[in-house]
């Protein structure tokens, strides 16, 4: 049997195989797209109002809607729609195709600049300069001084943010497609439940504002000392600033009448399991159902103001259940975001602490349980939103452009390039065997390839730090190779009547290679905390690149070597 066949018969490279197919699927790769993918869409927007949708939150790259033409224009990048939208004019219709569907925008107006003579100026030079200033500076009229008088239309944008239509699943790092990074710490101590209520309430406000590609996670440092991170992409620090450092407003509505509001009226929210469950599933159709309740606990004004509301309010009945006829709707900085049904038993009467109700479906009893305890968590979240707990410091804000993030990546694909070639010309030089020097190259490409196939299955964001983990595994894992073709070479040359066989030569091998992997894994767990938890990206990539390296592609790299050096 050829050494090619012997290799092809081992377990451990068709290992290798099923992951890199799974890591291609993971990718997606597509090389040669074009356009424009959504990135967010601006709250109330031209592109809102035609019914545009915002990425979800975190949704893989590929899956983005993108824009391929605009009026029949095809768009291939961003500067294609950069030229599209400097050409608009107000007051006209957009036909915008994706690669989902057709979308008609209306361009709105954006302002009017009224060109005044010098008569004329002198009449409105004092209503600038007195008291009044920002009160004239803040309407739609713009005033500038020409010895003519003229009329200028301007276009509004319509609200898309974009970005050129990604190519791989591959997540970027607010330091390769540009955006910002804000850690904030909260002023006074707090337990891990008051922290993870910050971040619902944060990542709910954010997503209120049409915003995707959000993080928003807990970290810590070394001393014990909680942060939390907020990552949005495409976004400037002011636009950070500015929606971090908002209040917020929530407000509870009977029809046009506010009944409460977020941070004054809900003076309690329950998420303990003594006053939040689940409970009454059950089953309809091929469907499971459970209903999930918990208490909250409102300000006597607001119960006083329910209760006067709903008086003279008429009943319905539903499925054995008595619903008042109007509901209350759930509005976060004036946008609804659930509506809920008022109980018969509220009807008239000023009750402080009350119970909110609903329920999650599914296929099985689990999946429904589950679905009820999001959609409860997700309540919870909406309810205590309005204000935050506590007050939050920036302590530091980082901005990375688009055009340094495109340019580095150009660069590290060309380093890494060179590196990839001159390490197989140095082995070549040393072994002088092309045998050798053409599975490591092999080796190091399929580990890259898993690597970055698990990082886009994962969510993983590849940023400055993952690319330096990345050139670490792979440093690693010629070092590790280097020790195999070593370990197997050297002494299958020294003494042909050796003792050592092949499986004892490959043992030794993998001896020096896991004492190397452990080692390295032990000191990558200070780093998961170091720096406020700004380095654990870096350990975590770190550690997956060498487990893939000494658990799948080494092994395979073994049984290439050992059946190619027989031969």
């Amino acid at each position: 049997m050829s050494a090619i066949k012997k290799i092809f018969h081992n377990w451990k490279i068709w290992l290798l195989i099923l992951c890199l197919v799974f890591a291609l699927i993971a990718l997606h790769p597509n090389p040669f797209a074009k356009g424009v993918a959504i990135r967010s869409v601006v709250k109330d927007s031209a592109a809102y109002a035609a019914g545009v949708p915002s990425p979800k939150p975190n949704a893989p790259p590929m899956s983005r809607e993108v824009i391929t033409a605009i009026n029949n224009i095809p768009i291939t990048n961003v500067n294609d729609y950069a030229k599209v939208m400097i050409s608009l004019t107000p007051n006209t219709t957009l036909s915008i195709k994706t690669t989902s569907s057709i979308y008609r925008v209306v361009v709105k107006p954006k302002y009017e600049v009224t060109i005044l003579n010098e008569t004329e100026w002198q009449n409105v030079t004092t209503t600038y300069f007195n008291t009044t200033l920002n009160q004239t500076v803040n309407t739609t009229t713009e005033v500038l001084v020409n010895k003519t008088s003229s009329r200028i239309i301007g276009a509004d944008d319509i609200g898309l943010k974009v970005y050129n239509a990604p190519t791989s699943n591959i997540r970027m790092g607010l330091d390769l497609q540009g955006g910002t990074s804000v850690l904030l710490k909260p002023e006074t101590n707090v337990t891990q439940d008051e922290l993870d209520s910050l971040v619902d309430g944060m990542t709910q406000r954010l997503n209120v504002y049409g915003l995707s590609d959000i993080v928003v996670k807990t970290t810590s440092d070394l001393e014990g000392q909680k942060f939390i991170q907020v990552d949005i992409a495409g976004a400037s620090d002011e636009e950070v600033k500015d929606l971090i450092s908002k209040q917020g407003k929530f407000e509870g509505k009977i029809g046009n009448t506010t009944v409460f509001r977020g941070g004054t009226d809900i003076k309690y929210v329950c998420k303990t399991a003594d006053c939040a469950r689940i409970q009454q599933c059950g089953k309809q159709g091929n469907q499971y159902y459970c209903k999930f309740v918990f208490a909250i606990t409102m300000s006597p004004e607001a119960a006083q103001l329910q209760a006067d509301l709903t008086k003279n309010m008429a009943v319905t009945v539903e499925n054995g259940e008595g619903f008042l006829a109007e509901n209350l709707d759930l509005y976060l900085d004036d946008e609804k975001v659930d509506t809920l049904r008022i109980g018969e038993s509220l009807k008239g009467r000023a009750e402080t602490d009350i119970s909110i109700s609903g329920s999650g479906s599914g296929p099985t009893q689990q999946e429904a349980m589950t679905s009820a305890g999001q959609n409860m968590k997700r309540l919870q979240t909406i309810l205590i939103t309005g204000s935050l707990p506590v007050k939050l410091q920036i302590v530091n804000v980082d901005t990375m452009s688009p055009t340094l993030g495109n340019q580095f990546i150009g660069n590290t694909l060309i380093v890494g390039l060179i590196a990839m070639i001159l390490v197989v010309g140095i082995i070549m030089l040393r072994y002088r065997k092309l045998v050798v020097s053409i599975p490591v190259a092999i080796t190091l490409i399929s580990e890259v390839i898993i690597l970055l196939g698990a990082a886009a299955l994962i969510g993983w964001n590849i940023d400055l730090i993952a690319v330096a983990a990345i050139i670490i595994a792979i440093g690693t894992g010629v070092d590790s190779q280097l020790v195999i073709i070593d370990e197997i070479s050297g002494n299958y040359r020294s003494d042909t009547s050796s003792s050592l066989g092949w499986k004892d030569k490959i043992k030794n091998a993998f001896f020096i290679v896991y004492a190397s992997y452990f080692t390295l894994v032990v000191a990558m767990i200070p780093l998961l905390f170091a720096g406020a938890g700004l380095l654990k990206g870096f350990a975590i990539t770190t550690v997956l690149g060498i487990s893939i390296g000494v658990f799948i592609t080494r092994p395979a790299f073994a049984v290439i070597a050992e059946n190619l050096l027989k031969e």
